[in-house]
């Protein structure tokens, strides 16, 4: 009886959210799609021209954002487990990017070039076990932290969202040890009560941890 109460309080919530309204008038594939054009604009992580790698793509809200801010100048290559219906201008993988043969697929894509952005908007799937959740958060933020220090340009910059708790504040300092400048954020569209946060890498060093 909790659960269902608990489930229909997030439909209502959910079909009443600004967010959710906005996306469906301007034919956004998520309300997430707000956390990364407010993040983007903020600090200035997309222009025309670039090449970005968004992980855990789908339903490719980030990725629309991404593409529209490239302007046809640059590339968007998404990544995800689940299927995504395709996107002018985005090149879509569909596996585990932490997958050897996944990797080299993107690294095909990529080419002699290296990333200018990567994204990771990932999420594990809720146990409900609050320790369980957060490890797999921190676990996921980790493997797009590695895949970002291997793929992307000196100077680069890394978006990634990460929930706060257990191994966060480890993690924010192994990220300051690879780029220049990190910043915590939490866009408009977050949902208030989510303890989810952002973080803001801008400036890969040269050297590899």
């Amino acid at each position: 009886m909790a659960r269902n109460k608990t489930s229909k309080a997030w439909m209502q919530e959910h079909v009443t959210d600004h967010y959710v309204k906005r996306a469906q008038a301007e034919g956004m594939r998520s309300r997430a799609a707000y956390k990364l054009e407010q993040l983007a604009e903020r600090d200035r992580l997309l222009r025309p021209g670039m090449v970005v790698v968004d992980l855990g793509a789908a339903p490719g809200g980030w990725s629309q954002v991404a593409s529209r801010a490239l302007g046809g100048q640059g590339r968007v290559i998404a990544v995800d487990l689940l299927e995504m219906v395709p996107l002018n201008g985005v090149s879509f993988i569909q596996g585990d990017f932490a997958d050897d043969e996944i990797l080299v697929a993107v690294e095909q894509i990529l080419g002699v070039g290296s990333a200018d952005l990567v994204l990771s908007d990932m999420a594990p799937n809720i146990t409900g076990v609050a320790v369980v959740d957060q490890a797999r958060s921190i676990g996921l933020a980790e493997l797009a932290l590695d895949f970002a220090v291997n793929h992307l340009n000196v100077n680069g910059n890394f978006l990634v969202k990460v929930f706060q708790g257990a191994g966060f504040e480890a993690l924010v300092a192994t990220i300051k040890l690879q780029f220049k400048q990190v910043l915590i954020r939490k866009p408009d569209a977050s949902r208030s009560r989510s303890n989810e946060v952002y973080i803001v890498a801008k400036g890969l060093r040269s050297g590899r941890y």
